[in-house]
């Protein structure tokens, strides 16, 4: 079975960092690329950043230049630093690993860690 499985999430002030952390265990194949989504309260889960197989990277402008993915390939690990945090960050952040199987994507999940920024 395909596990995903996040740690990192947590409470932090208003200016502070997090790293979050996602290894995706199991019969996972042909992944196309990983990252992490959020959604906070009465809103959709929105793309916060991805890394792709071949190393390129997509953000949400709102988190350009504070959050910063990286992987580890051989782990099937994705990293998320969060720096200079924000309240409006405020979210529970879901790690997501987006598969090719039978000529379309297939996305796993995690179980989501909520991040909470207090002011």
């Amino acid at each position: 079975q395909v596990q995903v499985v996040e740690s990192g999430g947590g409470l932090v002030q208003s200016g502070g960092s997090l790293r979050l952390s996602c290894a995706a265990t199991g019969s996972l194949f042909n992944i196309l690329a990983m990252g992490w989504y959020r959604q906070a309260p009465g809103t959709k889960r929105n793309m916060v950043a991805r890394i792709t197989r071949i190393g390129s990277t997509d953000y949400a402008e709102s988190v350009k230049g504070r959050f910063t993915i990286s992987r580890d390939s051989t782990k099937n690990t994705v990293y998320l630093q969060m720096n200079s945090l924000k309240p409006e960050d405020t979210a529970v952040y879901y790690c997501n690993v987006a598969t090719l199987g039978s000529a379309k994507e297939y996305d796993y999940w995690g179980q989501g860690t909520q991040v909470t920024v207090s002011s």
